[in-house]
């Protein structure tokens, strides 16, 4: 009888427990960068952007820094150029989507770019 009671006790206690909260959905995934493949861009200036991927299709300025914008059937990059204690600005960071604005890996977009300069 006394095991009965027990039982019966700890269940009624066992009903009262809140419920334990469980995560609704997963984190959004946040995309990795990696320089490997870029090698022959980032730290690049200007002269040796156009030497690379010919004329810019775009060439915007902002004070000291600068964007140079390279463009094919592949894809477009946006190469970001920033000065540093006096320097001529260097490429320091790099983007590249599909024409559409699709995402594209920026290693295979300069490669594409590279072989546009090589097929002229």
């Amino acid at each position: 009888m006394k095991l009965a009671v027990i039982l019966a006790a700890t269940l009624a206690l066992a009903a009262c427990a809140a419920p334990v909260a469980r995560p609704t959905g997963t984190a959004p995934v946040v995309p990795t960068y990696t320089s490997v493949g870029l090698e022959r861009v980032v730290g690049q200036n200007a002269d040796g952007l156009v030497q690379l991927f010919g004329q810019p299709d775009a060439d915007v300025r902002e004070g000291t820094a600068r964007k140079l914008q390279f463009s094919s059937a592949i894809c477009v990059l946006d190469a970001y150029l920033y000065p540093k204690d006096g320097a001529p600005p260097r490429v320091t960071y790099l983007d590249a989507r599909e024409p559409d604005g699709s995402a594209i890996d920026r290693a295979s977009c300069v490669a594409a770019l590279t072989r546009r300069r090589e097929a002229r």
